[in-house]
């Protein structure tokens, strides 16, 4: 869909009786801009075909954090020190680690599952049940695979950009990857519902806190932060299942503008 700034810039084109290419044979500023503009939006339209229900979708996400988890991430954030929210962060990625060897011995990654299965370990003693990350201090890697992941690996396509209610961006191909990796998580069939529920609630406040100004900087930053969201997922999707080498920094901000999409929105202990 052509922006009104492109229809606005066609009209004086109009008026003008258009412009014809320069001696050399390129284009006008303005017509190059144009047509720049209408690549990226078939560029926008295949990737996102259902753009007006994803926006919908987008826009009532948003206002179920602005209005209810904002306000109460940011009351958990001036209780809890920093300290605390990251070892209860430590906890839940913890929680996550079978669930990732599994997908690192499904994608024939040897070294990955070793790194992953010492990082159980080492966290279990001596970061005492997860809380902390003497792994990380240690250098052993951490590894970061699901079955959406799993699934690129072995060749399926993502599928059309695609947002979910609550759990934000996705596509058909994660989305499957994120029901199977629920399933394999063998504690929540062993977990009584209100210990889940509740789990899953101080999971996702603790993360919505330790990102708040980040997303609320990003917010404000972006033109458009629908666009701004989905450019970010799917390049770090991309990433992900590349398993190129990303500026950790440049992985956190992306994390941060899509976080219900991962671990932090689980509804198991």
């Amino acid at each position: 869909m052509r922006s009104a700034c492109a229809a606005v810039v066609g009209l004086a084109l109009a008026l003008s009786g258009g412009a014809a290419a320069d001696e050399e044979g390129s284009l006008p500023p303005v017509q190059a801009e144009m047509e720049e503009a209408d690549d990226q939006d078939a560029t926008r339209t295949s990737e996102d075909p259902w753009e007006g229900m994803n926006r919908k979708i987008f826009a009532f996400n948003e206002g179920v954090d602005r209005w209810f988890l904002e306000p109460v991430a940011t009351g958990w954030d001036w209780a809890l020190p920093e300290t605390v929210q990251r070892s209860i962060g430590n906890f839940f990625d913890h929680m996550q680690l079978p669930v990732r060897f599994a997908n690192d011995v499904l994608q024939l990654k040897p070294r990955d599952a070793y790194e992953t299965f010492w990082r159980a370990i080492i966290n279990t003693t001596v970061g005492i049940g997860g809380l902390f990350d003497p792994a990380s201090t240690w250098t052993v890697l951490k590894s970061d695979e699901d079955f959406g992941q799993t699934l690129g690996a072995w060749g399926a396509p993502p599928g059309p950009y695609l947002v979910l209610p609550l759990l934000g961006p996705s596509n058909p191909r994660d989305t499957v990857g994120l029901v199977v990796d629920r399933a394999a998580y063998v504690p929540s069939y062993f977990v009584p519902f209100y210990v889940s529920a509740s789990a899953a609630g101080t999971n996702i406040v603790n993360a919505r806190a330790r990102a708040l100004e980040d997303i609320r900087a990003e917010r404000e930053a972006a033109f458009d932060f629908y666009t701004a969201v989905r450019s970010a997922f799917l390049q770090y999707r991309e990433n992900r299942v590349r398993d190129r080498a990303d500026d950790p920094a440049e992985d956190a901000e992306d994390d941060d503008l899509y976080y219900f999409e991962e671990d932090e929105i689980d509804v198991r202990l």
